[in-house]
């Protein structure tokens, strides 16, 4: 039987700003390629996508994105018969910065393009870039193109209980949790947090500390997010994501496989229609793994847009 090759994974987004009322998005017209396409790129070992896609993004067009919702996922095959995974988000530009970003042609990118939705759908040369450009469309015909995230992340791979003769509380990452919890922190500071909230635990306070050493953060300790307070109804855990949401701030938490659920179910109750499902399909999380729930921003009543998880990646 032959080995089926490991798909190349690649992160980009939709970069778009709003000039006098009207949005506009960015497209690159790529050098050796001849084609015109949304801005995008491979993954690097050890890199998490959300992470790659931001980094491609300053890469090709000297822009700083913060990535925003989630649109989707194209496969496709690459002319040596290799399958290839791009992830997309859509990523809001200051129209000043995009103005003052700096950009040369170079060996992949010899020119930068902003247009309206309509013309860049004639414009791009793959169909499947149309699909995630109708996928942000549909977000700005429902108001919902901008958005704020809530990043749930599962501590990372912990000394066994039954190997520690401490307080559970004290229990240290392995070395994999250490090495999970720095692969991480690129992909959860690309969505721009603006607060890390732990539980108190050794094994969430070491997980946490390379995003807030990434994002210049500094880590709240919340009692009402740790195994050691869990209650069935879990009020505490729900209380932290209403008042997030209440004040649309993009914060992370980081918690327990028994809490993280509990934090979930809060953010799909709040989140309106069809929510609660989104959410439901990441109650499994597995350790060093984050979950991002984007919130549109500027709805009257909260709606939940898009959810996604990202286990750790390999060094």
């Amino acid at each position: 039987m032959t080995k089926r090759r490991q798909a190349v994974v690649a992160g980009g987004a939709v970069c778009w700003k709003r000039v006098d009322g009207d949005v506009k998005i960015l497209l690159v017209h790529r050098t050796q390629h001849k084609d015109v396409s949304i801005p995008k790129g491979k993954r690097d070992p050890g890199e998490s996508i959300p992470e790659c896609a931001k980094r491609e993004i300053e890469e090709e067009t000297g822009l700083h994105v913060t990535l925003g919702a989630y649109l989707g996922r194209v496969d496709y095959q690459l002319p040596g018969g290799k399958d290839k995974n791009v992830y997309y988000w859509a990523a809001e530009v200051d129209p000043g910065e995009a103005e003052r970003a700096p950009f040369e042609s170079n060996k992949e990118i010899f020119a930068l393009e902003w247009v309206s939705v309509s013309k860049a759908r004639k414009k791009l040369t793959y169909p499947h870039d149309a699909d995630i450009i109708e996928n942000f469309q549909n977000l700005v015909d429902a108001g919902m193109e901008r958005t704020f995230p809530l990043i749930l992340l599962r501590h990372g791979k912990a000394m066994p209980r039954e190997n520690w003769d401490g307080p559970d509380h004290t229990r240290p990452l392995l070395q994999k949790g250490l090495n999970q919890a720095r692969l991480q922190a690129g992909g959860i500071a690309a969505f721009g947090p603006e607060r890390l909230v732990s539980s108190p635990a050794t094994r969430c306070l070491a997980t946490i500390e390379p995003a807030a050493k990434q994002t210049g953060l500094e880590v709240i300790s919340r009692k009402r997010i740790s195994q050691d307070n869990w209650e069935p109804l879990g009020e505490g855990p729900r209380s932290l994501i209403d008042k997030a949401i209440s004040r649309r701030r993009p914060t992370v938490y980081c918690s327990h496989g028994p809490v993280l659920p509990q934090l979930l179910q809060a953010a799909g109750d709040a989140g309106g229609p069809g929510s609660e499902r989104l959410v439901s399909q990441h109650f499994g999380m597995s350790t060093g793994e984050f979950v991002v729930i984007h919130v549109a921003k500027e709805t009257a009543q909260p709606r939940i847009v898009a959810v996604e998880s990202h286990q750790a990646p390999e060094d």
